[in-house]
């Protein structure tokens, strides 16, 4: 019989809606009913790609037995952290200061107030390598309940008051400096791997946010450095196991430093970043690679994520039907040298095998290989690639595939938005501009209420519950703010003004410029989160500077210029000490210390002049640059008020810290002009 989580929009929450556990989604009555029985709260957060979360569901929570002491002595409350990340991001720090490391499923146990007072990951059914089993878990914290109440009760107050007491102040309107970005390039420097790529060691995540700091900074200063670890980066991981080298688009993260094997999930934040990155380094190199990648991300993305109601879906599993009936890790995605042979023949089979490095020995388990284009000086016929690729994909799309959560979750729609509008403006594909059009829409149709609050996650044509935090609100209006460059259309700057001034009203503090991760007006939890470091995705905090500072510069708005100022501070802080960690930030603070440069176009839409200063203003490296095109002196996008042809010929104007360049019809003149 199903339980509470059935009627859920989650696909995680659903997955749990068969287990013998009595589980409760996040809510008010969920505590309630602790409260009235007397019972400590079971919170266990995870997400629907997530491989351990599945292995504990399956030994636990499908465990009738486990079920059975779970549900007689506990309230038990299931949480995807990607549709309440709020509630994620206040526990995962309690489980961080508590034991150090975090990371999911997350086990939290809590008192009837939802204070924290024991906390884990995954528990093993049995014990095993220093950890209790899940039930020896569950026996101990049901004994302290009972026996030691007061003592569990001390120890939740303390750590509650520890939470509070760790609010961030740095947003002092000091913005970073020619020092503090200097100092972050070196730090970044440091923490290079020159052998293989990225930063640090294993496992290894793709620095798409770093890698846009660094595009940016040998953008404004020439730094060749800079670039140099941008493209290397970029390069190493297309070519590694981490780029899924038949079907476009990236893992996860790589669990070793080389790159070779991937944890194999996709997500939509990781494809939608890395998509703008390897198209803004085809921007600033012409690499051929980049551009590639950039484009088969991109139709990743709209082959495999978009959902019927034009929005992306989150993720595809790590695990699917290895063909036996048995869930395996990359099952999917990998290959034998005989699997070759079955699908190409003894000679093409041997030529795969060269070309994207499968050994009799393997890469991975069991003597399969990732595919990966391994660094080598041969040569190939490309015609014949092409066809045993086609082959490769063919025989593999008809294998059992990865599971995919169709959850739409807005801010990572909102990174996509933004990455298909400019990969499409970028390369002449229209479809991909029509494809982040449909997200925007769906966006402002489903998730939008009519005080333009984003809805945090939609399914099936359906919103979810949840309010959405400071990344959907950010991220979204990035996307906007992309499309509004991209097509002219000012109803996309007029969309993205409206989530911003929420911003600026609902989750800045108004004395310091510190942001908060949740509206002002949000429901109450132990702590209000606040987290300016950039990890899997740009920070709301992060986001939102960026997305402040783009509208400032498109509308002239001095609260909003001065908002995304006063939100750099935390990145003068953390920038040089932290560099890896607060990547969105530093490439915004970038785009403050050019401007950044304001860049309008006008001119009649079906006018070939118009049409290549546009594309020379979009192509610009400079930093953070906005675009607006449109008719002579139109009113569709602030920047093109009073802006008149010259000569009668498409115009371009560009304006930067309140000074403008002479108006040209030139287009070379442009592109010199955003070049300096």
């Amino acid at each position: 019989m199903p339980n509470r989580l059935a009627h859920e929009t989650s696909p995680y929450l659903l997955q749990h809606a068969d287990n013998p556990v009595d589980w409760w989604p996040w809510s008010a009555e969920a505590f309630e009913e602790a409260r009235r029985t007397g019972k400590p709260v079971l919170l266990s957060v995870g997400y629907s790609s997530c491989h351990w979360c599945h292995v504990m569901a399956h030994e636990s929570f499908e465990d009738q037995e486990t079920a059975d002491y779970l549900n007689a002595h506990f309230v038990g409350v299931k949480v995807d952290r990607e549709e309440r990340p709020d509630v994620d991001a206040v526990y995962m720090e309690a489980v961080q200061a508590a034991t150090g490391q975090g990371g999911w499923p997350m086990t939290v146990f809590l008192t009837p107030d939802a204070e924290p007072f024991y906390f884990g990951t995954y528990f093993p059914p049995e014990p095993r390598h220093g950890s209790p089993s899940f039930r020896q878990v569950l026996e101990g914290v049901h004994s302290a309940w009972t026996d030691r109440r007061g003592e569990v009760d001390e120890v939740a107050g303390k750590i509650v008051r520890d939470l509070v007491g760790r609010e961030i102040g740095f947003g002092d309107a000091q913005v970073p400096g020619e020092g503090e970005l200097a100092q972050a390039l070196l730090g970044l420097t440091r923490d290079y791997d020159a052998t293989h790529g990225g930063f640090g060691g294993a496992p290894k995540f793709p620095p798409s946010m770093a890698v846009e700091f660094l595009l940016r900074h040998h953008a404004r200063t020439g730094a060749e450095g800079a670039l140099q670890m941008a493209a290397d980066t970029c390069e190493r991981m297309a070519r590694g196991g981490i780029y899924d080298q038949l079907g476009g688009g990236f893992a996860r993260y790589s669990v070793d430093r080389e790159w070779v094997v991937p944890h194999f999930e996709k997500m939509l934040y990781d494809n939608a970043l890395l998509c703008r990155v390897y198209a803004h380094l085809w921007r600033a190199t012409g690499s051929d690679l980049a551009r590639r990648v950039a484009l088969e991300t991109a139709d990743f993305m709209v082959r495999e994520l978009r959902t019927n109601e034009g929005g992306f879906a989150s993720a595809f599993d790590a695990d699917s039907d290895d063909g036996t009936g048995k869930h395996v890790e990359g099952a999917y995605y990998v290959w034998t040298p005989r699997q070759l042979r079955e699908v190409l023949g003894e000679q093409d089979a041997e030529l795969a095998a060269d070309y994207f490095g499968v050994t009799e020995e393997g890469t991975f388990e069991e003597g399969a290989s990732v595919l990966q284009l391994p660094q080598s000086e041969g040569v190939f016929e490309a015609d014949r690639i092409a066809s045993v690729k086609a082959r490769l994909k063919a025989a593999r799309d008809g294998r059992p595939a990865p599971g995919r959560d169709d959850k739409i979750v807005a801010a990572w729609n909102g990174l996509a938005i933004a990455a298909l509008a400019e990969t499409g403006a970028y390369f002449d594909r229209p479809d991909l501009v029509d494809a982040a059009l449909g997200a925007a829409d769906l966006l402002v149709r489903l998730h939008l209420d009519e005080h333009a609050r984003p809805a945090r996650t939609s399914m099936d044509g359906r919103v979810g519950a949840h309010a959405g935090v400071l990344e959907d609100y950010a991220d979204v209006a990035e996307g906007f703010l992309a499309l509004a460059s991209v097509t002219g259309e000012g109803v996309w700057l007029e969309f993205a003004g409206f989530l911003l001034d929420h911003v600026l009203v609902r989750f800045t503090d108004e004395e310091t410029g510190a942001l908060y991760d949740t509206a002002a007006d949000a429901e109450k939890l132990i702590r209000r989160p606040q987290d300016p470091t950039d990890n899997a995705t740009p920070s709301g905090w992060s986001a939102a500077a960026g997305a402040l500072l783009s509208y400032a510069a498109q509308t002239g708005s001095e609260p909003h210029r001065r908002a995304a100022e006063r939100a750099l501070g935390v990145v003068k802080a953390l920038g040089p000490r932290a560099p890896r960690f607060i990547g969105w930030g530093l490439a915004t603070a970038e785009a403050q210390l050019d401007g950044p440069r304001e860049v309008a176009v006008v001119g009649p839409a079906d006018d070939p002049a118009t049409r290549e200063l546009h594309r020379i203003a979009l192509l610009a490296t400079a930093p953070g640059a906005v675009v607006a095109v449109g008719a002579a002196d139109s009113d569709e996008l602030p920047l093109l008020a009073d802006r008149s042809l010259i000569g009668g010929e498409p115009t371009a104007y560009v304006c930067r810290n309140f000074t403008c360049d002479a108006p040209t019809a030139d287009a070379d003149r442009l592109r010199a002009a955003l070049s300096r």
